[in-house]
């Protein structure tokens, strides 16, 4: 099998590659070649930027993939891209949609992949549920072979999970639990959000990979792992050998005092997420979650505590004006 990844270095899609090199497929890896760890296990990287889509035309000219996933689509202007640059160069394309993109609030659960499309709280979500339909009219008018996976709560190692998350708070809230700082989570704590390892998500993905049926259709990769942010907060705080000092604070609340957490607290994390996984069960039986959180985020921290530990202080102001205002 011959696949092209757009990205496939990052969290989730690393994870993908590695485990489709391992499987014996012909990985090709469209990037800007920043990191060129996968040449050593045999991945081919094509260094391009995929925004410039005349370069990317010529740099994939006279080249078909059996399957071709874009990892960092988020507006159906990439998906729009995509289709006129593989339309008739794939037999499988895989767009990474999010299942935050499902309506809130939730209605029911377990939510299956027909629970509708619809997140009015977050932009994020809905240019994901956007990109979605622009796919599948697509299929359906023309029959482009389009697969849809939808994701929750994704992590692996060097992400610490954190109800109020950012591109540099890894560190940041590990240490604040280190310190015995108080750490906000929002609600009252629990919502249950189901959390799956990116080890165990490559494995659904990678039998998707050239699995025709799958056509036409989407999917949860998710685990059957749920867990309340209490329940979460608390276990990564045994791991480091501390009691958390947790300090529940309404979502409302929090949306307006840091409005940057709004789609996400209001239009995800605020809410409960079950999922009904067997649909992705039938189509790849040999899905099977082997990595429990009480596992996966102990290698997570590890990861954390031997990289850099650079605590970016306008969250920690951020959060303690929070704080200050209850």
């Amino acid at each position: 099998m011959k696949a092209l990844f757009i990205g496939g270095t990052g969290l989730i899609s690393s994870a993908v590659t590695e485990l489709a090199l391992r499987s014996g497929i012909e990985v090709y890896l469209l990037n800007r070649g920043s990191k060129r760890g996968f040449e050593e296990s045999g991945a081919h990287y094509i260094v391009c930027d995929i925004h410039d889509e005349d370069a990317v035309a010529n740099s994939i000219r006279g080249m078909e993939f059996d399957v071709v996933a874009d990892f960092i689509a988020y507006a159906p202007s990439d998906v729009e891209r995509d289709y006129r640059l593989f339309a008739d160069r794939t037999r499988q394309y895989i767009f990474i949609s999010s299942a935050s993109a499902y309506s809130k609030p939730v209605m029911s659960h377990p939510i299956t992949e027909s629970h509708p499309l619809g997140n009015r709280f977050w932009q994020y979500s809905q240019l994901k549920a956007d990109c979605e339909r622009f796919l599948f009219d697509k299929f359906a008018e023309e029959g482009f072979p389009v697969t849809v996976v939808r994701p929750s709560h994704t992590y692996g190692d060097g992400k610490f999970l954190v109800p109020l998350s950012g591109a540099k708070t890894q560190w940041t809230y590990l240490d604040r639990i280190l310190r015995g700082a108080p750490v906000v989570v929002h609600g009252d704590g629990k919502s249950l959000w189901t959390v799956t390892h990116n080890t165990d998500f490559a494995k659904a993905f990678v039998g998707l990979m050239g699995n025709y049926s799958a056509v036409g259709q989407a999917f949860h990769i998710v685990s059957d792992e749920a867990l309340t942010w209490d329940n979460i907060i608390s276990v990564e705080s045994r791991l480091l050998g501390v009691e958390p000092n947790i300090v529940h604070v309404a979502s409302e609340r929090i949306a307006r005092t840091l409005p940057e957490y709004y789609g996400g607290l209001l239009g995800d994390k605020s809410e409960s997420m079950l999922f009904d996984t067997s649909k992705i069960k039938r189509f790849v039986p040999s899905f099977i979650c082997t990595t429990p959180f009480s596992v996966g985020i102990r290698r997570s921290i590890e990861a954390i505590m031997s990289g850099e530990r650079i605590v970016d202080e306008s969250y920690n102001a951020r959060v303690d004006l929070l704080l200050s205002e209850l």
